[in-house]
Formats: C-alpha cells, sequence, structure tokens
C-alpha cells in the first residue's frame, strides 16, 4: 500500500509539473517575450562579429615552427637592438585580429612598433598548440586571455607579460593612448 501511495504521489506530481500555465500572468508573457529578443540580439552580435572576423586579416600560422621563428627573431633583434613582442592567439579569435588590424592600421602605433619591436604572432589553436613554445615563457595551466603578450629583450630573456589584453581595450576596441604607453614602456632602453 505504502509503494503504491508513492508511485501515484509520483505520477500526479510529474503530470502536475508538466501542465502549461494557462492563466500565466502579463509579467510573465512580457519576461518570455524578452527572451526570445535577447536570443535575436545576441545572435545579430555572433553574425556581426562573424563577418567583422570574415574581413580582418589573418595574421597566425598554425603550421608555422614557432620556436624556430623566435630563435631567429632574437638573433635579429641582438643585431638591430629591438625588443620582440610575441602577440598569442589565434584567427579564431576576434580581439586577436582587431589588435592587429588596430596597430596596424594607426600611423603611430605601428611607427613605434616598427622602430623598437620585431613582432611575431604566436598561434594558439586546435591544429597547433605551442604548448612547449608557450611553456617557455608563461604557465600553461594558468588561464590566460587572448591575445596576451609577451615582451621579450633583445637577447630573448622576457621582460614583461601582459596576460590581460583589457586593460588596453575601449569599447569594441582598443584606446591608442593605452596601446601606446605598453608600447612605449616596454622598448628597449638606449
Amino acid at each position: 500500500m505504502k509503494k503504491l501511495s508513492i508511485i501515484a504521489f509520483l505520477g500526479l506530481s510529474v503530470f502536475a509539473f508538466s501542465q502549461e500555465t494557462k492563466n500565466q500572468p502579463a509579467e510573465r508573457k512580457q519576461d518570455n517575450a524578452l527572451l526570445v529578443k535577447t536570443d535575436h540580439a545576441e545572435l545579430d552580435a555572433k553574425k556581426k562579429a562573424g563577418e567583422e572576423k570574415a574581413k580582418l586579416p589573418k595574421p597566425y600560422n598554425p603550421k608555422a615552427n614557432a620556436a624556430a621563428d623566435i630563435k631567429k627573431l632574437v638573433g635579429q633583434a641582438k643585431k638591430e637592438g629591438k625588443n620582440i613582442i610575441i602577440q598569442a592567439g589565434g584567427n579564431w579569435c576576434i580581439w586577436c585580429l582587431r589588435f592587429n588590424n588596430f596597430v596596424q592600421n594607426t600611423p603611430e602605433l605601428k611607427e613605434t612598433v616598427d622602430k623598437n619591436y620585431l613582432y611575431y604572432h604566436l598561434n594558439y589553436s586546435p591544429e597547433n598548440k605551442n604548448e612547449k613554445v608557450f611553456s617557455q615563457y608563461v604557465d600553461i595551466k594558468e588561464k590566460l586571455g587572448y591575445p596576451f603578450f609577451i615582451v621579450l629583450d633583445k637577447n630573448g630573456k622576457v621582460v614583461h607579460v601582459l596576460k590581460d589584453s583589457s586593460v588596453l581595450e575601449e569599447g569594441k576596441g582598443y584606446s591608442k593612448e593605452k596601446v601606446q604607453e605598453f608600447f612605449n614602456e616596454w622598448a628597449p632602453k638606449s
């Protein structure tokens, strides 16, 4: 009898919770409408970001031999007296692509970079995570936001790691002043 009562109670509970409420208050109906609008807004934002990403240059090469490339840059940096900026990220990362495009298309920033740095885009993607290369500069178990930046001196020694590039952001892009300050701060000291 006890088992039958429990089964009956469970059956009625499932039935009761599965029923739609017919007399839903007006404010609940509005809540549902807002959820649908939010979903459309989110979908539109993702669509726009996808369109933007498709138009931006793709500087990351998953097939590159990053260790060899960086070693070559260190040799070049010694000759030229420049530091090296490694921008870690991937072509999948809209903020990585935005940063690259921003620097390349902002004359003052490009001039500062060209004068003081050799620039390298270190790929992180499913095709090539470059874990061995990354582990030389950062703790790969640590959660890092992309892009992040590793600054090396002309001898290949880490002088700075900017793990949170959001400090350089402004709105849906980057602040020219903050990026310029970052580049100036880590330029080689004469």
